[in-house]
């Protein structure tokens, strides 16, 4: 069956983490450079088989992840990080990002976490005018944190409003700390007109997806994808238009389900939710931006129409200025409208 091209998609990006779009070949180059030892499942057998099901499971990902974090040791390591996401993102027909990053798990080695802000501000728009992608920032609190560094972290962002911070996330393992203590953080955050993009309902289930809601009134949530085990739940979700950020390689990377057909992707768009596909962390699960919509395609029946409406659905739960949430809607359409290939 002829299809269009999936990379001459117009759509956005909404969930990568900083480390986690680097590419593997930048990782090997950087941990040789600095001598950072990586082990082998980081190095030459990689992508790493993971498993977040239980904690010793998750502790495995995030020593990964810290490792990988590890070789970005000087400014131009994080603008080559930021240029080369952006040159990816750009070749598979992403228009819009939205990258999130801890800055506090970073500012020991750039002279703290407002210098490290700014280093990544300005290098997003160095690689924002390079590539054409536009990039814009969320600034995530760690829930294994204090709640108080949460509000920290708030308090910076805040700083950063109309200066290319959009967000406020919630990240790490979604099982750990008290989410509603993290609540006053986010009214901070909301009270400066960011974004409550929250992590939640990947590796728990529906009643973390509520606390979100009525705790951090989350406007997207960070995979969210088991809302599709409460028909009332994703009533409301859909009813809010709360956005669900779903990465379904991740999902099956962290042993939330075993194979790529048992993500609910096709449940949820059918409920009328609003989708934005995401790659969530390619450098360890070895499956970028594109390969969410080829899945969705190839796996889930997506026909060129659905995978325009996920696309649109992307711009529209963007920060993005309103006329470029317009251009990209039109050339969505154009889009759907080239003879098939």
């Amino acid at each position: 069956m002829a299809h269009r091209d999936l990379r001459r998609l117009p759509k956005a990006h909404l969930h990568l983490h900083f480390t986690g779009s680097m590419r593997h070949t930048t990782l090997v180059e950087l941990a040789d450079r600095h001598g950072i030892r990586l082990p082998d499942s980081l190095r030459d057998h990689w992508p790493p088989q993971l498993s977040a099901a239980d904690e010793k499971g998750w502790f495995r990902f995030q020593r990964l992840y810290d490792l990988a974090r590890s070789v970005l040791r000087t400014e131009d390591d994080v603008r080559r990080l930021l240029l080369e996401c952006a040159q990816d993102d750009a070749a598979e027909g992403s228009r819009w990002l939205e990258i999130q990053v801890d800055p506090s798990g970073y500012g020991g080695l750039f002279g703290g976490i407002t210098a490290f802000t700014d280093l990544v501000l300005d290098a997003a728009r160095a690689a924002s005018e390079s590539t054409g992608v536009g990039i814009a920032v969320v600034i995530a609190a760690n829930r294994t944190r204090h709640p108080l560094d949460a509000r920290t972290l708030a308090r910076l962002a805040r700083q950063y409003v109309g200066r290319g911070v959009v967000g406020f996330g919630l990240s790490n393992d979604e099982r750990r700390g008290v989410t509603e203590e993290f609540a006053p953080a986010f009214k901070i955050a909301s009270r400066a007109g960011l974004l409550s993009v929250p992590h939640g309902g990947e590796l728990r289930g529906p009643d973390h997806i509520r606390t979100c809601l009525d705790h951090l009134d989350a406007a997207r949530l960070g995979h969210g994808v088991r809302v599709a085990e409460d028909p009332a739940l994703l009533d409301r979700v859909v009813g809010r238009q709360v956005t669900l950020e779903v990465c379904p390689a991740s999902n099956v990377s962290l042993g939330v389900y075993r194979q790529a057909l048992q993500v609910p992707l096709r449940t949820l768009f059918d409920a009328g939710a609003r989708i934005a596909l995401g790659a969530d962390d390619p450098l360890l699960f070895g499956s970028r931006l594109l390969d969410q919509y080829q899945s969705a395609r190839e796996l889930h029946g997506f026909s060129d129409p659905e995978l325009a409406a996920l696309a649109r659905a992307s711009i529209e739960s963007t920060a993005a200025p309103s006329d470029v949430r317009k251009q990209l809607l039109e050339d969505i359409d154009a889009w759907l409208a080239e003879p098939l290939g």
